[in-house]
């Protein structure tokens, strides 16, 4: 079997579908998921932040998984 066989894509007609619309924040650990055109079998959640440096104005990414926590400082904004 090649690839191509193996992709789970979205089609027009509803009764011809391998997939169905499901919103994101609902979809648990061990629910399935299509990831570019292939299931997967969801393991874990990841949170995906972009900020801005208060002091600097720098902007940094990064990508925390959901279950874990984040520091977040005490910041007292300037009136």
């Amino acid at each position: 079997m090649s690839d191509e066989e193996h992709h789970f894509e979205s089609k027009a007609d509803a009764s011809d579908s391998k997939t169905y619309p499901q919103q994101a924040s609902t979809i648990h650990k061990n629910d399935y998921i299509v990831i570019k055109g292939r299931p997967y079998k969801h393991d874990h959640a990841k949170c995906h932040f972009v900020g801005i440096d208060i002091f600097t104005t720098k902007k940094l990414e990064d990508i925390v998984p959901s279950s874990h926590n984040c520091d977040v400082p005490h910041v007292n904004p300037i009136d």
